[in-house]
């Protein structure tokens, strides 16, 4: 594998990951009676409880898209212009 092939594998990675998160977010913060709702159906749970897991893994996969996602992406970039220039 050359770093072309992991530069767009990453930068892929990077575009599907963001559109995850986004949704997920926009998702929660648009229409959250109705996630709520159907989430509580399988587990009842409070409302508070359900806002602070919701907001911690939110933030988790943050740090994780960030960490092992766009990091290697940005090393490769910067790695691809120093081989190539």
């Amino acid at each position: 594998m050359n770093v072309e092939s992991l530069t767009a594998f990453f930068m892929w990675c990077s575009i599907i990951s963001a559109g995850i998160y986004v949704f997920w977010a926009m998702f929660f913060l648009l229409l959250p009676d109705l996630v709520y709702s159907v989430q509580t159906r399988w587990v009842p749970i409070s409302r508070d409880t359900y806002n602070t897991i919701m907001f911690s893994l939110m933030g988790a996969f943050k740090i994780a898209l960030i960490l092992f996602v766009l990091v290697p992406y940005v090393s490769l970039l910067i790695v691809g212009q120093i081989t190539d220039g």
